[in-house]
């Protein structure tokens, strides 16, 4: 089950994280909906898109938002000379 992580701006201060999923068409349904279970409740991933390929293998992107803050302490000088 090959995986691939990718980062993506969505706005001020906000990114999404990508990963990409190829799930053997041996894994059955259950057993699909269990991983991506596990990945959403301990991971922070929610389903992007799915798509079932014609030979039965399942492509997954899975996604989750990352929120950066910013330092809201200023240590310069507070009064120019």
């Amino acid at each position: 089950m090959p995986t691939r992580v990718t980062d993506r701006p969505l706005g001020r201060g906000v990114e999404w994280q990508y990963e990409k999923l190829t799930i053997s068409r041996e894994l059955s349904r259950n057993a699909v909906t269990r991983l991506l279970v596990e990945r959403a409740e301990h991971g922070g991933w929610e389903l992007d898109r799915l798509q079932v390929r014609s030979d039965g293998t399942r492509r997954v992107v899975l996604r989750r938002k990352i929120i950066r803050q910013r330092a809201t302490v200023w240590f310069g000088d507070p009064q120019p000379i």
